[in-house]
């Protein structure tokens, strides 16, 4: 008999983009994604991290102060990150996200040609850059959906 408690595509995606989140150093916010085909296959996966090249402890991680010694001029976004990792044509993809995407990661994601996006959180709801990455996906058909969690724990132990 098949075993019945095993863990949806939607489960195991949205656990592979909180697995990639936990590499990011940044102190504030986790983020990771999964970019994954209509095969129900992993093409891509990323994490908010500092650009190949530059160390992570010469690099500012602060949020606040001037902006040169913020993170947010250095810092690539989770979902940046999964479309530039890709070796994989993107076009029809969903993208499983820990945080809702910015304005500039949504524009990538709609040039990428991913069609639909499911993400964990959207803490920044109501900013203009959310406000503006849900105008992005209406207009160019990018469908958006919250994650319905199951309340299923999932441990791992290394």
């Amino acid at each position: 008999m098949k075993r019945q408690d095993y863990i949806s595509w939607n489960e195991y995606f949205m656990s592979i983009a909180l697995l990639s989140a936990q590499r990011s150093k940044d102190s504030n916010t986790q983020v990771g994604a999964c970019i994954v085909n209509d095969e129900h296959k992993i093409v891509s996966v990323g994490y908010n991290g500092m650009p190949t090249g530059c160390d992570d402890d010469e690099m500012p991680w602060e949020r606040d102060g001037a902006f040169l010694d913020t993170k947010y001029p250095f810092v690539c976004h989770a979902e940046l990150n999964a479309i530039l990792n890709s070796n994989a044509d993107l076009h029809g993809c969903t993208l499983y996200v820990t945080l809702f995407p910015c304005n500039e990661c949504a524009k990538a994601i709609i040039q990428s040609g991913i069609r639909r996006v499911v993400y964990l959180d959207n803490k920044y709801a109501g900013t203009d850059s959310i406000l503006a990455s849900e105008l992005l996906f209406r207009k160019t058909g990018v469908a958006c959906e919250a994650y319905a969690s199951t309340g299923r724990e999932l441990t791992i132990s290394l």
